[in-house]
């Protein structure tokens, strides 16, 4: 499967899901979808360290790929004179889009917790492009009814010193170039692929599924199972279950949404908490799914749900889940899950 992000995808909707659900999602429940609250007013942009910072490139918020095509075949100048002239009509949602409601779906709930808190996900549009695109960029934030009010325009930079500025948690792009230049610079950063359809996704609960090895657990025990093999891989992880796991590139993104997760625990709300964690690994529980759990434990941070697959295809179980993003280090996998509707993201491993 050749994954890009050359069309806007289509969603579909499972035969679970029920078109006239309404109310928040269950927390166990990854079939139902329904409507979050609309606040009439914007709320206050949060102070950066005070925030959980998820930095959006443009090119994954929204379709943009025929603006793409006409920056690659014609030219900057073009590219530019094309956004001026079409300045009022908003692109249409990309592959981020619905995982970006979600975290402001989550907001809203938190606000209503905690009305003078500014422990809340802040996202900041995140683009290269000149600024003359942002008129254009600004009527879609608009259009689509997104609380975005930071935006870092880089005219061709680098963006990685202004997201060292707002202390991200996360940044998404198309851009696998600036992912592993992000990533090396120690900040949690994945490559994020447009399926050519998208399944219908809860609009009350944000679901992130992570992958483990390399990505929230160091590589460590993937290379002994890359030089090794499997019968290797299971007995060194039975020798060291007691040993922690060294972290991996997306841990501090899995610890910033524990924190959040605690501030809905903290009123009595786990079992109607809107942000859902799911550990989708390729281990196998009884062989090496002991010291998995226990890392987690070691770091004092807990997974809603563990699927342990023993090598099987991930794809299926992320269908049933329906995460709003999955990140996974094996392009494998990624295809895998995105042919079957789920938005994946890359995390290149950085680590020699």
């Amino acid at each position: 499967m050749s994954l890009t992000n050359s069309r806007a995808p289509t969603v579909t909707e499972p035969d679970s899901v029920s078109s006239g659900s309404t109310g928040r999602a269950p927390s166990g429940d990854a079939g139902a979808v329904s409507k979050p609250s609309n606040p009439t007013q914007k709320p206050k942009s949060p102070k950066p360290e005070n925030a959980v910072t998820i930095a959006v490139s443009s090119q994954v918020l929204f379709n943009m790929e025929k603006e793409r095509l006409i920056r690659e075949q014609q030219g900057m100048e073009e590219y530019i004179k094309h956004h001026v002239a079409h300045k009022m009509e908003p692109f249409s949602p990309g592959p981020a889009f619905s995982f970006v409601k979600a975290l402001e779906a989550v907001n809203t709930r938190l606000r209503e917790l905690y009305p003078e808190s500014e422990e809340v996900f802040d996202v900041v549009l995140m683009t290269k492009n000149h600024a003359n695109v942002g008129l254009r960029l600004i009527k879609t934030i608009n259009h689509h009814q997104l609380f975005i009010e930071r935006f870092c325009m880089t005219g061709g930079n680098s963006p990685i010193g202004y997201l060292k500025a707002y202390n991200t948690n996360l940044y998404l792009s198309s851009d696998p170039v600036t992912v592993r230049e992000v990533l090396e610079e120690g900040i949690a950063a994945a490559t994020m692929f447009t399926p050519e359809k998208m399944t219908a996704v809860s609009e009350t609960q944000l679901r992130v599924a992570f992958d483990g090895d390399a990505v929230l657990f160091s590589d460590e025990s993937q290379r002994v199972y890359e030089d090794h093999g499997l019968d290797k891989f299971n007995e060194h992880e039975t020798a060291h279950e007691n040993i922690p796991l060294d972290h991996g590139p997306l841990k501090g993104f899995l610890e910033a949404l524990g924190k959040l997760q605690n501030k809905f625990y903290a009123k009595g709300q786990r079992m109607d908490c809107p942000i859902r964690t799911y550990l989708v690994t390729s281990r196998g529980a009884a062989s090496s799914g002991t010291r998995a759990l226990k890392t987690l434990q070691s770091w004092g941070l807990e997974m809603d749900e563990a699927l342990f697959l023993a090598g099987a295809k991930k794809g299926p179980m992320l269908e049933k889940i329906r995460p709003h993003i999955f990140f996974d280090d094996q392009m494998f996998h990624v295809e895998g899950a995105a042919e079957l509707g789920t938005v994946a993201c890359h995390v290149p491993n950085v680590v020699s």
